[in-house]
């Protein structure tokens, strides 16, 4: 039997390696935190949700207001009150196109909010409301808020 060459240093020791202290409570800072600083475009606060279920109860049974793609129904509410909008998006393929609609709504009903009575308003628009230029689109809806509010 042979006996292999081994060498008899040892290598030289490592630094070892750098790995940060665990925090007693990883998920919250050390110091004191100041509230999140508001946004300059911030909305006004002009429009509501409508949230509870008799509302959209009592919607459903409103006169239905239509021009092309996009539909409007309208309570009137009390006076001094805000007005309150929701949206019903139908004939999206998918989520993204759903809330692009849902959002390009928000956006025309947001301008037109500045002259809205107090009230519950329920806009419904389908598919073809998507590919409509933004100012027909805006235009649209404010024609139609005017018209529901003449008729309440």
């Amino acid at each position: 039997m042979r006996e292999a060459h081994v060498p008899a240093e040892q290598p030289e020791a490592q630094e070892a390696a750098r790995l940060p202290r665990p925090y007693a409570h990883p998920g919250r800072s050390g110091c004191a935190q100041s509230p999140t600083p508001a946004r300059p475009d911030a909305p006004l606060g002009l429009i509501r949700r409508v949230r509870d279920r008799a509302t959209f109860a009592a919607l459903a049974g409103a006169e239905r207001h239509a021009c092309g793609p996009i539909g409007l129904r309208f309570l009137a509410g009390e006076a001094g009150a805000r007005p309150r909008v929701a949206y019903a998006v139908s004939g999206a393929p998918n989520a993204v196109t759903r809330n692009r609609l849902r959002r390009r709504l928000r956006a025309a009903a947001r301008e037109a909010g500045v002259g809205l009575r107090g009230g519950a308003y329920l806009v419904s628009a389908r598919r073809e409301a998507l590919t409509m230029p933004y100012d027909e689109l805006a235009g649209t809806l404010a024609a139609l808020m005017t018209e529901a509010e003449a008729r309440q």
